[in-house]
C-alpha cells in the first residue's frame, strides 16, 4: 500500500540533477565542515605519527598543548594546501555517480552498485589526494622550532615564511629526498584505508538507517534517521580501517616504503593499541562531517533538482 512506499528511502539519480548548484552548494559547504573539523584531522595526525604518548595524551591534551604552544594558527597548519582535496571530493562525487549509473546496466542490485561506485570513487579521488595529504601532513608535522616529522621547514632569517612558501619548500625537500614517487608514499596504504573505508560505509550506512527506519515511528523524519545513521556508519568505518590509517600516516610522514615493517615497528613499540591512535580524533573529525554530507547530499539534491521535476516528487 502507500504507506510502505512512503517509507522507502527515495534514491535520488545523478540525471535528476542541476549540476551547477550541486558544485556551488556542494564546496561552500564543504569548506565551511572543513575549517571546523580541519583541527581534528591535524590532531589525528600528530597522535598516530607520535611515539607513544610523547607528546599529547590524547585528543583533548593535545588540542590544548598545541592551542597554548602554537596559537589558533597551529590547529590550522597546512590547512589551505588541505583544501586544494575539495578538488577530489568533486571527482568522488562524479565518479560515484557515473559508476552506478554504468553498472545499473548489468546489476541493479543497491549492495553491488554501493560496492563498485564507492570502491571505483575512491580510487579517483586518492590518485589525486594522496600527494595533497603527503604535503599537508609535513605541514601539520611543524611545531614551534622543531618537526614531529622527516622534513624542517626553513624559516629564512626568523621572519615567518608565507604559507605557499613553506609548502613549496616542503614540496622541494620531498622532491630532493625521493622525487616524483616521495608525493605517492603511503598510496597503496592509503587506498587499503580509504576504499575499504569507503565500501564500509555506504553498506552500514543503508543498514543503520533501515533499522532504524523499523525501530522509529512512520512519521519521523526521513533526514533524523539519515543524520544518525550517517555518523554510526563513520564511526563503525572508522574503527574497522583505524589499523590502517595508523600505518598511512607513518609512511607517509616517516617516509617508509614498507606496510608490513611500519606494522611489525609499531607492534613492536606500542603493541595493538598502537593501532587505535588518533581513533577518537579521528571519529570526532568524521561525525560533524557526515552528519553535513548525509543531510547535506540529500538536501542538496533535492534543491539541485532539475526544476520541472521538482513537482513530480513527493519527497
Amino acid at each position: 500500500g502507500v504507506m510502505e512506499d512512503k517509507r522507502n528511502i527515495p534514491i535520488i539519480e545523478w540525471e535528476h540533477l542541476d549540476k551547477r548548484k550541486f558544485y556551488v552548494f556542494g564546496i561552500c559547504m564543504t569548506m565551511m565542515i572543513r575549517v571546523s573539523v580541519y583541527p581534528f584531522t591535524l590532531i589525528r595526525t600528530r597522535l598516530q605519527v607520535q611515539k607513544g604518548k610523547s607528546l599529547y595524551n590524547g585528543t583533548f591534551d593535545a588540542f590544548v598543548k598545541i592551542l597554548r604552544t602554537e596559537g589558533t594558527a597551529g590547529l590550522y597548519r597546512g590547512f589551505l594546501v588541505n583544501t586544494f582535496t575539495l578538488i577530489s571530493g568533486q571527482c568522488y562525487v562524479t565518479t560515484y555517480e557515473l559508476t552506478r549509473k554504468y553498472v545499473s546496466r548489468y546489476n541493479n542490485n543497491n549492495a553491488v552498485k554501493s560496492l563498485v561506485a564507492g570502491g571505483s570513487a575512491s580510487l579517483v579521488a586518492q590518485s589525486i589526494t594522496v600527494p595533497i595529504d603527503v604535503v599537508s601532513q609535513h605541514l601539520m608535522m611543524q611545531r614551534k622550532g622543531e618537526s614531529m616529522g622527516r622534513f624542517k621547514v626553513q624559516n629564512q632569517d626568523g621572519k615567518r615564511m608565507l604559507v605557499f612558501g613553506q609548502t613549496k619548500d616542503i614540496i622541494v625537500q620531498i622532491f630532493k629526498a625521493d622525487g616524483f614517487r616521495g608525493f605517492y608514499r603511503g598510496y597503496v596504504a592509503s587506498l587499503l584505508t580509504y576504499i575499504p573505508n569507503s565500501a564500509v560505509w555506504w553498506p552500514f550506512y543503508h543498514f543503520y538507517a533501515e533499522q532504524l527506519s523499523s525501530l522509529t515511528p512512520k512519521d519521523c523524519p526521513h533526514l533524523l534517521l539519515q543524520a544518525i545513521s550517517g555518523p554510526l556508519a563513520a564511526a563503525t568505518a572508522s574503527t574497522l580501517t583505524n589499523p590502517m590509517d595508523v600505518i598511512r600516516a607513518r609512511v607517509q610522514v616517516e617516509g617508509k616504503s614498507s606496510i608490513i615493517l611500519t606494522f611489525k615497528q609499531l607492534m613492536a613499540e606500542e603493541g595493538p593499541w598502537g593501532l587505535t591512535k588518533g581513533l577518537s580524533a579521528r571519529i570526532i573529525s568524521a561525525t560533524p562531517s557526515t552528519i553535513v554530507i548525509v543531510v547535506g547530499y540529500e538536501t542538496l539534491k533535492k534543491l539541485s533538482l532539475r526544476p520541472e521535476l521538482v513537482d513530480s516528487r513527493h519527497w
